[in-house]
């Protein structure tokens, strides 16, 4: 059986084990040029990344990456002299992974990094997170560094899917496509790993939709669990408000700038939509939230199976339209309207 943990080999991935080997191979035998990593957020992305260029600065020809040597250790430490982040950032220049953008000005240092010759390892290697965040310029500046890298210049991009990125860039990448864990690798690794409570790691794999990384940043954060139940609460008593009161809401929604936390709200109301179409189709042990088992076969009673299914297309189509430029307050206003509505208190 292949471990969850691919540590044998020194990677610190959970899963994709075919990627590991697939990058291992590479390491040995000669990297490409340019790779492009796609999958959902906090699926594991800039960690593979990150793995792969520690395997080839790595200067332990025995075991790579050992961890051990210099370049292990500032790798670790984010200061190897060959190794540049790149990442979205907001008008004031912080980093932003929601709503930043990868910026003109920082497509003019990697040109400059590129053209220069390593400062201690065999290549230079640059991560470029979410390149789907890029500006127009910004990535046709990059595409000319693609066409015409240096022998010593390594570029691994990560975006959530090719139809994000420009077509130019994707093809002159190696694709390595992540898809979403398995609930049973998430919960080990957890408990393997960051040493969570088994009841904790069981809750938290589901929850995580098969990104591990999510799953660590709540098992990190000791306020995630009171913040989701508030969440919950919020929506049960929505469940049986009135017009006025779902309004209302919406207005306090529309006033929070907070994106991140707009949408990991929305993320857990289709999970918990959903937990209720999987209980009223008798697929409990589908269910994400199963902790509060006893909520969700009572709301399943009381709702008909049609209008949550109706509902859970709302979301997905809201959350789409929240992506863009639109009128978020209109757009809560549509989507509270629309949830489902039982009289009866749940």
């Amino acid at each position: 059986m292949v471990s969850v943990l691919n540590n044998a080999q020194g990677w610190p991935v959970a899963g994709h084990q075919w990627a590991v080997e697939l990058l291992q191979r590479a390491a040995h035998n000669g990297p490409s040029h340019a790779y492009l990593f796609l999958g959902p957020r906090q699926v594991g992305k800039s960690t593979l990344a990150r793995a792969f260029a520690q395997t080839l600065l790595c200067t332990n020809e025995g075991k790579r990456p050992c961890g051990e040597c210099r370049a292990c250790r500032l790798l670790e430490k984010g200061s190897y002299p060959d190794f540049r982040l790149i990442q979205p950032v907001d008008k004031a220049g912080a980093v932003d992974r929601l709503d930043g953008q990868i910026r003109t000005e920082q497509a003019a240092d990697i040109i400059h990094d590129v053209a220069l010759r390593p400062a201690e390892g065999r290549y230079k290697i640059f991560i470029i997170q979410d390149i789907h965040n890029a500006n127009d310029s910004f990535a046709n500046k990059l595409l000319k560094t693609l066409e015409e890298p240096p022998a010593h210049a390594i570029m691994c991009l990560t975006a959530l899917d090719r139809s994000s990125v420009l077509p130019t860039i994707v093809s002159r990448c190696q694709i390595v496509e992540l898809r979403s864990l398995e609930v049973q690798h998430v919960e080990q690794a957890l408990c393997n790993q960051w040493q969570a409570e088994p009841a904790q790691a069981a809750l938290l794999a589901r929850l995580a939709n098969g990104r591990l990384g999510w799953a660590v940043e709540q098992l990190k954060n000791t306020n995630t669990q009171k913040e989701r139940i508030e969440q919950l609460q919020m929506l049960w008593r929505l469940v049986g408000a009135d017009r006025i009161e779902r309004l209302t809401m919406a207005e306090q929604m529309a006033s929070n700038r907070n994106n991140q936390q707009l949408f990991g709200l929305l993320e857990l109301w289709t999970l918990w939509w959903r937990d209720i179409l999987l209980a009223q189709a008798g697929n409990f042990e589908a269910c994400c939230n199963i902790d509060q088992q006893s909520q969700i076969v009572r709301q399943a009673a009381l709702l008909p199976a049609q209008q949550v299914q109706r509902y859970l297309h709302t979301l997905k189509r809201i959350e789409t339209y929240l992506h863009h430029t639109v009128n978020t307050r209109l757009a809560l206003d549509v989507l509270l309207l629309q949830m489902p509505y039982t009289e009866e208190k749940t």
